[in-house]
């Protein structure tokens, strides 16, 4: 029989890019979605996948602890996928209540869900580099020291540790993984990679002149979504649970990002970059590094597409979304 994996989140750019991967292995996949009074389920990126009528899509919230116990009872998933969580680090300033409650107690009603109704299922956790924040070590791996610098760091925190606890006292199959920046055609527009691809397409298009963005000198280690998911899955598939770091182990700064994204579309990035100071976080995190060695080597995972064929991608892949409105 088909394995069948529930993903909280599937309607974002790792849960489409997961959901894809898992129907390629033969899963029958089940996708947990939040409905909202304005607008159905937003499927886009699941149709752009060409997929979005081969997954079940639930209605449920991570804030409903009956509704994921009904919902892992009826669909009794081997695999759990906790991707759902206010993600936008600079929403979570705005918004920091609600970002605990979802980001960090949300992991709390999945873990019980799982816990209560099928706890031979495995469990993976999304975890984040935000975590680390004030980095404490120049290169970060799983024992690297934690110092969140936002709501939404704190949050993920909050659910990362929760879930190595439910590993040790209940003995669930429970992994984290602590991602770091990973992006795609898929990424939400608020998101600063999207910002830039988007940004960069409508002023080739002529549809914009500038682009506003705030500390271009903070440096992250990006990667392609694609990869990353792998790595979910893999971790899942080990005989024993544990947490790892998932990064390409090269960092370069937002202004560098851009460069290939105004490069590709043969523009002159100081002819349209703007510093706008009111895009600067409350508390900024200048770098962060993943060391990937324990994923390398315990998953045989390596990262595949390179930084500058993923810009690419999006620009282009942005460009054609917009020659609509030319």
């Amino acid at each position: 029989m088909a394995k069948k994996a529930l993903i909280t989140g599937i309607t974002g750019q790792d849960g489409a890019y997961l959901a894809e991967l898992l129907l390629g292995k033969g899963y029958e996949v089940h996708g947990l979605a939040r409905r909202s009074s304005s607008s159905d389920v937003n499927l886009t990126r699941l149709e752009w996948l060409g997929i979005a009528r081969d997954v079940r899509i639930i209605d449920g919230n991570l804030l409903d602890l009956s509704g994921l116990v009904r919902t892992i009872r009826e669909v009794a998933p081997d695999e759990v996928y906790n991707l759902a969580a206010q993600s936008f680090v600079k929403s979570s300033w705005q918004q920091p209540i609600l970002t605990g409650q979802v980001t960090g107690l949300g992991v709390t009603n999945v873990l019980e869900a799982v816990r209560l109704e099928k706890p031979d299922a495995r469990f993976y956790q999304a975890s984040s580099s935000e975590m680390y924040g004030l980095i404490q070590e120049p290169m970060q791996s799983e024992s690297t020291p934690f110092y969140p610098r936002s709501p939404y760091a704190v949050a993920k925190l909050y659910g990362h540790w929760l879930t190595v606890n439910y590993r040790e006292s209940f003995g669930l199959h429970a992994s984290s993984g602590i991602l770091f920046n990973h992006e795609s055609p898929l990424r939400g527009i608020e998101f600063v990679t999207r910002k830039v691809t988007d940004g960069v397409a409508r002023i080739k298009l002529g549809l914009a002149k500038e682009l506003r963005l705030g500390n271009i000198d903070a440096k992250r280690d990006w990667g392609h979504a694609k990869d990353y998911v792998r790595a979910m899955w893999l971790m899942v598939q080990q005989e024993v649970a544990e947490d790892y770091v998932v990064a390409t182990g090269v960092t370069t700064t937002v202004r560098d990002m851009c460069k290939i994204a105004f490069n590709h579309a043969g523009l002159n990035i100081d002819d349209h970059l703007i510093i706008d100071p009111a895009f600067f976080r409350p508390a900024e995190v200048d770098v962060l590094l993943g060391n990937p060695q324990k994923a390398k080597s315990k998953l045989r995972w390596q990262p595949e597409i390179s930084l500058e064929k993923m810009i690419v991608e999006m620009v282009e892949a942005d460009l054609k979304r917009l020659a609509r409105l030319v």
